[in-house]
């Protein structure tokens, strides 16, 4: 069973940082690519970031660029999520994922491969 645990969010300023963590089990984490979805209150399910199975490459949506950055330690089964000045509008729950093979970069992976969320709160 895939078991996906959010840890790291809060409250923060605009222009604060903050650091999620996802710790992952029951899959094979180094083998599969790994993702971030947000939801903002009454709005749909956003693509936030995407990290290949070794690593290696990275890809983001664009309202996020230059601010977050996605990472993995496969010797720890974790997905992290580095945001820096961070705006309101990133208020969001914020899910780690587990994408599918051949799922396309930006694709959202069906909700029952998601954790249960962290709440990420950007105001003064």
């Amino acid at each position: 069973e895939v078991q996906l645990v959010e840890s790291g969010g809060g409250l923060v300023q605009p222009g604060g940082s903050l650091r999620l963590s996802c710790a992952a089990s029951g899959f094979t984490f180094g083998r599969f690519d790994m993702s971030w979805v947000r939801q903002a209150p009454g709005k749909g399910p956003e693509w936030v970031s995407r990290i290949n199975s070794g690593g290696g490459r990275t890809y983001y949506a664009d309202s996020v660029k230059g601010r977050f950055t996605i990472s993995r330690d496969n010797a720890k089964n974790t997905l992290y999520l580095q945001m820096n000045s961070l705006k309101p509008e990133d208020t969001a729950v914020y899910y780690c994922a587990k994408n599918s093979l051949f799922e396309s970069i930006t694709a959202i992976p069906t909700r029952d491969s998601w954790g249960q969320g962290t709440q990420v709160t950007v105001s003064s």
